[in-house]
Formats: C-alpha cells, structure tokens, sequence
C-alpha cells in the first residue's frame, strides 16, 4: 500500500515477530503495527527447516514466550510442535491481519526531517511497494535464508551423490538404506543423526574437532509435576525460572570452573557409552562455552551409535570421490549422500540496505545499546537472543522495551529517539559475540562491537536484563530525544510528529 505510515513495522514472522506484535499489541494499544514476511508461511527457522529430525536446541520454558505457557509434554519440541504453538499464538491475539507475507525488505532509509523509515519491500511476484513507519522492529534472525555457509571441498564436482544442505533439504530426498556422511559436528549434526539412522543403512558424523554433547531428558519431570498440584500459568512461571536459574548456574560454573566443568561432561559421555570408549571423538580442544553445549534428549545420538548405526569420525577432508570421502589420514568414508551440515551465514539486519539521512549503515562499525539498538541508528531495535540460553528470553525483553520507547516517545512528544555516543570517544569495544564457533568468527567484523561499559555492554544474563530493560528508565542520559526537523525547525506536519505533539 502507498504512502502508508505505520506507528511500527516489524520486519519477520517468526518466533521473535509474533511475540513483539503481541506485546506491542498488549502494551501499546492504539498504535498501529504490521509484520512483513519475506516467505509465504509464518514461522521463520521453524518453517524454513524442513531436515529430519529438527528440533528446538533448548527447553520450550524458557524458549516458549512469557506470556503463553508451553502445554506440550515434551520439554525439546520437534519443529511441528513449535509451529503448532505459534500459530496458536497469531489465532489467540488476533494477529492474522497484521501478517503481510511474500514481501520481503530490500532497503530502509530513516529520515530525521521526516521522523520516518521508509522500507522498500519486494514481493513474491518482484513488484515492488513502500510503506513508512516511525519505529523499525528487526526480528529476522542473524542469518541468511538465502544461503548457507558452504565449503567449497576438493573433489565435490567428482561425487555420484546428492550433496545437500540442512537449510535447503530436498522433500524428495529418499536415505532409506543408504550410506550417508554428515559433515558437522553442531546442533544439525546431532540432530541429523540419529533421526536418519531409524531408515538409512548407515550414518557417519564427519567433525574436524569434538564439541561438548550433553544428553537431556526429553520431558521435564518437574514441570509435569508441578502441573498436576497448581495452575497452568503458575507450573509454567516456576518451571521457566527453575531453567532460567539451574541455566545461569552452570553457564557461571563452566566460566569459574572450566577444568572441573569439563571433566564432569567428558564423564557424563563415558556414562553414556560406557568405560572402554576412546574419547578422542568427545573432547573438544575449548573450554565449555566457548562454543554452544550441543543438546541431545533422551540420549538418542549416543544410542545410534551404541547401535552401531552411526559412528563419530574426527578427521580432515582430503577431498570427496565418485562414491565418498577421503580423508587426510588416508581412510576412506563410502557415501551415497553427503549432508554438509556447515553452518550458517550470519547478517545484521537481514539482507536489507539501511542508511540514515542517505549515509549507507555498516553494523560492523555500530555499537550495541542494550542488547537492543545501536548507536547512531534512531527509532531502530533488532532481535538478538542469548549465545547462552534460549533466543525467546531475550527476544521478550526486547520487545518489552521497544514497547516502553515507543510510549515514552509519545508521551513526550518527541518522535525520535537515537542511542548516542559521547564525544570524547571514551567507549572501548569489543565483539559483540564472544564465541569461537566458526560461524561467528566468519562474520565477526561485519557485526556490531559491544562497548566496555554500561549501557552498551551486553549482559548475556535474563534477570539483570529483566532490571536493564523492562524497569530502568528509558531517558538515561544516552538515548537522545528530539523532534522532527525541516530546515533546523521542528516539523509539525509529520504525522507521528504531529499527533506526539498534539498529546503533549
């Protein structure tokens, strides 16, 4: 539609886009808000991912939202199951209009004359259309759906197989009695495994180096517990919390303690597979947290290889042949398929091109402002879950807090608001993510930096983000008010300008 100016647009409608229209739904009643959708279905990752197997990397308490409790029994949910409770989540707060799918941004241009974004989207037919918005909301991810990340192994034209991608697995794809090599060693390799042993003859997981694998129950006794003797909400808030605490526990502990937290997951691996396994497969070079625990419920990759069904191989590739995989200490993997579970490719802000007053951004010279926005970038907040727990605890605070921005904005009459830097350069920074899995460290200097105090520093911690962003105040001294300006004077034929004023 034309010249149409939203209050708020909200860019991706998956599990971070759902939840930030319900609460500015909730919290910012009368302000008008549509979510645009690149794809033709909701549910971002959860859709997008169609492999066997896909499954949330952390419990649905903490990965399900603050405001609807997740009522399923199982605690590590299969994508179907999450996509069931999202769309439950759109049927239960009347979200369906608010939905705009197959159209997908392609550029945003903030203007401070204006006090207005304008997004240019792309459509699934390639037409093209605008619309404005006062405050931009990115929930889309930190990656490419366009791409993976992709290898370009010696040999690969040479291979007789199809070589598939996690991101792009094929519906027609038939393992049944095949030989299949994943290469990985991640959250998709874990998961690929076992769940294509129940068809294909054999499944090999090809690493270069270890990662920490940790088996979980499937069900959370306790929060099945707890549902018998109390209130649906109430079994879900002390559930949530009881993840949330035993989370920061062991995350601390692991940083405290790395030797005697490792030596306690390398004897939980001989637990499961017994005392004569060689752990040369299992003992990752980094400490704990480094990099992401990889989570397996109920054991299932270790019984697949218990049951000789699938086997862990930590070497190099040489190069790939007409019927499998040479590896650089001359041993020989046959494959009929080979799954290439190589990660992803990280983005900020999507694949869009943002500029502010016709100057192109770069996020990799931005500094990050409570987990939230960026400096020198008005009226524009981003989704970034926790490196170490579940994306959806962070992704309710931020919306929690774009919710309070945009009503402090309105309150005051001053329709734009821009984390500043002071002008000494006195903010040192660092990298935003401090994780030396391959997949951050490939995009690390395109993403955003965190400064070296608050509030552009990064808590990776849920309850003293409760404090930053849901009671703090929103004037800090560093986000910086002001109004719409034509020619240095206020502009108080800006729609969102002049309505803020009007309520002054």
């Amino acid at each position: 539609m034309e010249n149409e100016i939203l209050d708020v647009l909200i860019v991706g409608a998956g599990l971070s886009g759902i939840g930030a229209a319900v609460h500015l739904t909730e919290k910012c009643p009368g302000k008008s808000i549509a979510i645009v959708e690149g794809r033709e279905r909701l549910g971002g990752t959860w859709d997008l991912f169609r492999y066997p197997g896909i499954r949330s990397d952390s419990d649905m308490y903490t990965l399900g939202y603050n405001f609807k409790p997740w009522t399923a029994r199982k605690a590590i949910a299969d994508a179907p199951s999450i996509l069931k409770y999202l769309h439950e989540t759109v049927d239960e707060y009347a979200l369906h209009d608010k939905i705009r799918f197959n159209q997908k941004v392609v550029d945003a241009s903030w203007s401070s004359e204006e006090a207005l974004w304008t997004v240019s989207l792309q459509h699934g037919d390639g037409s093209l259309s605008t619309v404005q918005c006062n405050f931009l909301h990115m929930c889309s991810g930190y990656y490419s759906y366009e791409e993976g990340h992709s290898p370009d192994f010696p040999g690969k034209a040479e291979f007789d197989g199809p070589i598939v991608h996690p991101q792009f697995w094929p519906e027609d794809l038939d393992y049944t009695g095949k030989k299949v090599v994943v290469i990985g060693s991640g959250a998709t390799a874990v998961t690929l495994v076992p769940s294509m042993t129940e068809t294909a003859e054999h499944v090999t997981m090809l690493q270069r180096s270890p990662t920490y694998i940790v088996s979980r129950p499937g069900e959370d006794k306790w929060a099945l517990r707890f549902r018998k003797v109390m209130p649906g909400k109430l079994a879900y808030l002390l559930t949530r919390w009881k993840n949330v605490l035993l989370g920061i526990f062991m995350f601390n502990l692991a940083r405290k303690k790395p030797a005697a937290f490792k030596g306690r997951l390398l004897e939980m691996v001989r637990d499961e597979m017994g005392p004569d396994v060689d752990m040369t497969d299992y003992t990752p070079s980094y400490n704990p947290w480094d990099q992401r625990l990889c989570l397996v419920p109920d054991s299932d990759l270790f019984d697949a290889i218990k049951s000789n069904k699938a086997e862990i191989v930590t070497d190099h590739i040489e190069t790939f042949t007409k019927d499998g995989i040479k590896l650089k200490s001359g041993k020989t993997l046959a494959a009929d398929i080979i799954v290439t579970a190589t990660g992803l490719k990280m983005l900020t802000g999507g694949s869009a091109a943002i500029s502010v007053d016709g100057q192109p951004v770069n996020f990799g010279e931005k500094i990050n402002y409570k987990g939230v926005m960026f400096s020198g970038i008005p009226n524009f907040g981003m989704t970034m879950g926790y490196t170490n727990a579940s994306w959806t605890l962070k992704a309710d605070l931020t919306s929690e807090y774009v919710c309070r921005l945009v009503n402090f904005m309105e309150q005051n009459g001053t329709p734009i608001a821009t984390p500043t830097l002071p002008s000494d350069g006195s903010i040192g920074t660092e990298p935003m993510l401090d994780f030396s899995s391959g997949y951050v460290q490939r995009a690390i200097k395109d993403l955003p930096k965190q400064g070296d105090r608050k509030p552009w520093r990064l808590n990776q911690n849920y309850p003293k983000d409760i404090i930053n962003l849901r009671h703090k105040t929103v004037d800090d001294g560093v986000m910086v008010f002001s109004k719409a300006r034509v020619g240095g004077a206020v502009n108080q034929e800006t729609p969102v300008a002049a309505e803020a004023i009007a309520a002054e």
